[in-house]
């Protein structure tokens, strides 16, 4: 960090780090709770536009409270939510900072694409609530690639994107916060650590953050297509299938009713192009851009795909869906005792219902109405009363009903696959 433009640069992006605290609500044991938690973030445009992660704010946020650099403290909205790749948009009050005449810069992206390992970078953030910390590490991998991840409650998150592997120290509240390099430009979002590990952090790529920051600008969302298989490298089935070189995509596991099933793929099926395009899956970590190849397409996306299947060549066209969540949203009923889940798509598909109506119990308030009447975590609320329950509005005018009027009232719950019956009373 030798230059006086290099400095002023750095100077400049520490300026626009900031630390957020969020009070957000929780959901368990049939009621209603807040919770704290601090994070950071990096302001990334003139008018107070925040890019952090998606589990430090999600859209249970009450409020959102933004410590700048130069200590004051301004109210902020979220304004998008993209748990698939850690990210999250807020923004700050533009009422707020303009009674205020309060300033702040805001940092630019580097280009991630160009990393080399071995190359010097620096996390910024809040760890452990210290705010304005600055430690230096190196890029110890450019693409490394986790299954299965999920943040939050159990929000999906890294199908499509690797993460930067630094030994900068990065720990509980540097999420959310800047990786730059010496000149100050951001070529990462901190996201995680290995706790109780030394030197193994990992930050979403640049050119990942960049591009949900776009869409997340102008929607609340990123749109994802969706077509239903569980990919896997191929790894020494290349040779096992006598394939071209650099060739080939096994399906691990194609999900029932997804448009992939109904297009007649299967498991073991070994894709050698998604629309024309080579497709090269041999090690896990190429797997996230193919998958992100087929998810940045517009929903509805007729898409051809060549297939290996044993030593026959098919051909199949999938129509693309929109792609959800597992994790449904959350609400609880304080005076019934209760929390429920929305039952997405995904988990009735998993579990083989006959469809995704009905929201299911997370949780119950020992002595109050739900538990007295029988109700159980894992159960699955179908009518209360005379109205079927097939979303999380259907219940919530049921209760404001009952809550102006408590009456006793029949509730029908699938539990086990099989129908009960039980009767709620007001305490």
């Amino acid at each position: 960090m030798a230059s006086s433009k290099t400095r002023e640069g750095f100077d400049r992006l520490l300026d626009s780090v900031v630390r957020l605290d969020v009070w957000e609500t929780t959901f368990s044991g049939g009621s209603k709770r807040t919770a704290r938690g601090v994070g950071s973030g990096v302001i990334m445009t003139s008018d107070g536009v925040i890019l952090t992660n998606a589990h430090v704010v999600n859209p249970y946020a009450e409020r959102i409270s933004v410590t700048l650099n130069n200590l004051e403290r301004v109210p902020a909205k979220l304004i998008g939510w993209d748990h698939w790749t850690d990210l999250a948009v807020v923004q700050l009050d533009p009422m707020e900072v303009a009674q205020r005449g309060l300033t702040f810069s805001h940092a630019e992206f580097g280009d991630s694409s160009q990393l080399k390992p071995g190359e010097t970078v620096y996390a910024v953030g809040t760890p452990n609530g210290l705010t304005r910390t600055v430690s230096r590490g190196i890029i110890s991998n450019t693409n490394r690639f986790f299954e299965g991840r999920t943040v939050g409650a159990g929000y999906e998150t890294g199908a499509f994107n690797t993460w930067l592997q630094t030994d900068a120290a990065i720990n509980p509240g540097n999420s959310g916060g800047p990786l730059v390099l010496s000149n100050g430009r951001v070529i990462g979002i901190n996201t995680r650590a290995y706790l109780g590990a030394n030197n193994l952090g990992f930050a979403v790529p640049s050119d990942i953050a960049r591009e949900v920051l776009s869409h997340l600008l102008n929607a609340d969302s990123v749109p994802r297509s969706y077509v239903g298989i569980t990919p896997a490298a191929l790894q020494d089935l290349e040779n096992f299938y006598q394939l071209e070189a650099n060739q080939g995509m096994l399906v691990q596991s194609v999900d029932p009713g997804s448009p992939a099933s109904k297009a007649g793929m299967s498991p073991g099926d070994i894709i050698l192009s998604i629309d024309g395009k080579t497709v090269d899956g041999r090690f896990p970590e190429q797997l996230p851009a193919i998958q992100n190849a087929i998810a940045s397409r517009p929903v509805g996306s007729e898409i051809p795909f060549e297939l290996r299947r044993g030593n026959q060549a098919q051909t199949m066209v999938i129509t693309t869906e929109p792609l959800e969540s597992r994790v449904g949203a959350m609400e609880a009923f304080e005076k019934w005792g209760v929390s429920v889940q929305r039952i997405s798509k995904a988990v009735a598909r998993e579990e083989k219902l006959k469809s995704n109506d009905g929201v299911r119990v997370m949780g119950v308030q020992a002595g109050y109405p739900a538990a007295e009447a029988g109700v159980s975590s894992g159960d699955i609320i179908l009518k209360v009363g005379d109205v079927n329950i097939d979303s999380l509005d259907a219940i919530q005018t049921v209760y404001d009903s009952w809550v102006a009027d408590p009456q006793k009232v029949l509730v029908e719950v699938e539990r086990g696959r099989q129908a009960s019956y039980l009767v709620l009373k007001p305490r």
